[in-house]
């Protein structure tokens, strides 16, 4: 592999378009977390449920995937890596639905620069820290 000690400059060989290629969200109450995403971004979110696990998948034609997954090892976290929901066209539309939903904003839309628009950050029904980005 090299010599990656901080400070080394690696050389990368492949571009990659996005390095984010998959997402899941966590959720205990698996029922309560679907309904969530469904009423915040106003989408049918597909379900499958197996013995082990269910997942829900956010609707995509192209891009980033991601899902709602309930199961083993899968807990809800204010903490650690935070993921930027696109919000479509203006996140005020998806973040006033978040409270009603039984989520919490803790930081409210906020201008990033105009250039890349601007973001939320919310804690959804389970406990999960998450944020919205939209350029409007």
């Amino acid at each position: 592999m090299g010599d990656v000690r901080p400070g080394k400059r690696i050389k990368k060989t492949e571009k990659t378009e996005n390095y984010i290629s998959w997402f899941e969200i966590p959720a205990m109450d698996f029922k309560e977390a679907v309904e969530f995403y469904q009423y915040i971004f106003g989408i049918t979110m597909q379900q499958h449920v197996t013995a082990s696990n269910a997942m829900a998948y956010f609707p995509m034609t192209t891009g980033i995937g991601g899902a709602v997954v309930s199961g083993s090892g899968y807990v809800p976290s204010d903490s650690g890596s935070l993921i930027y929901l696109n919000a479509g066209d203006n996140l005020s539309v998806v973040l006033d639905k978040v409270e009603p939903a039984g989520g919490r904003i803790i930081m409210p839309k906020s201008l990033i620069s105009i250039e890349s628009g601007y973001f939320a950050v919310f804690i959804d029904s389970q406990g999960n820290k998450l944020a919205l980005h939209s350029k409007n």
